[in-house]
């Protein structure tokens, strides 16, 4: 079994919201990992090294200079009454709706969605912004949202 079911996550208050709505069909495309899985794909995919994007060091992809081309603030977006994510953010994850997504909040935490529906749910997924990753199937654009409010975005190596 690779996923829990989204109402046993840890922080699956955020998927309930009443001021953040998000529709049952959206809910069940919303797949945590066991923590098992998501070692794994952390491994496979974040690093090899650290269990939690704070501690990121030289030999993650993360952690180099070379991999943030641009940044910007989510927070004012988020507490605005736009529901897309930052534009800038848009143009850089030119991801196809169907590309399947992983919000990486560390070794053990993972979420495995669709671009379409992280784009509808993306501030609900940002209660969890403490250094999260957000990373695509065979694709080497990644974003990474941090708790003061900002974000970068970059290519990590192929």
């Amino acid at each position: 079994m690779n996923y829990i079911p989204l109402n046993e996550h840890k922080k699956a208050w955020i998927f309930r919201r009443a001021d953040l709505p998000i529709s049952s069909e959206d809910c069940s495309a919303i797949k945590p990992m066991t923590e098992a899985r998501a070692n794994i794909l952390w491994k496979d995919l974040v690093s090899k090294q650290v269990d939690h994007p704070d501690f990121f060091r030289k030999g993650d992809w993360a952690f180099s200079i070379d991999t943030w081309s641009g940044q910007g603030n989510w927070e004012t977006v988020w507490d605005s009454e736009q529901l897309e994510l930052p534009e800038e953010l848009l143009a850089h994850l030119n991801w196809q709706d169907n590309t399947v997504v992983y919000y990486c909040n560390d070794q053990g935490n993972v979420i495995e969605t669709t671009w379409a529906v992280f784009k509808r749910c993306w501030k609900n997924f940002l209660f969890m912004d403490d250094g999260a990753l957000l990373i695509a199937k065979k694709r080497t654009e990644v974003a990474q949202f941090l708790a003061n409010g900002s974000y970068q975005f970059g290519n990590k190596p192929a």
